[in-house]
């Protein structure tokens, strides 16, 4: 990987059983690690391309509650209504 870990981006590895992922990242101050294990089920992993995985800040939350991200969306754009007349 190529990337400057004071970045403020979150690297996160996944363990081979798919039931824990490890999250570290800079927030400013020092590295943070963060780590879970889903008691049931297994964490939805996405594809990933050279060695990269891109998630929106939904598709992460999605991810660390073990819900499928890829059913996640990024909100669109609200057209306001015009006054008919």
């Amino acid at each position: 990987m190529k990337a400057d870990p004071f970045s403020g981006a979150v690297y996160v590895f996944r363990a081979k059983r798919a039931d824990r992922i490890k999250l570290i990242f800079w927030d400013g101050t020092g590295m943070c690690l963060f780590a879970k294990r889903l008691e049931e089920g297994i964490f939805r992993w996405p594809k990933i391309e050279d060695g990269v995985m891109r998630l929106s800040s939904g598709q992460l939350s999605a991810l660390l509650e073990g819900l499928d991200w890829r059913l996640v969306h990024e909100a669109r754009e609200t057209v306001a209504p015009t006054q008919a007349g």
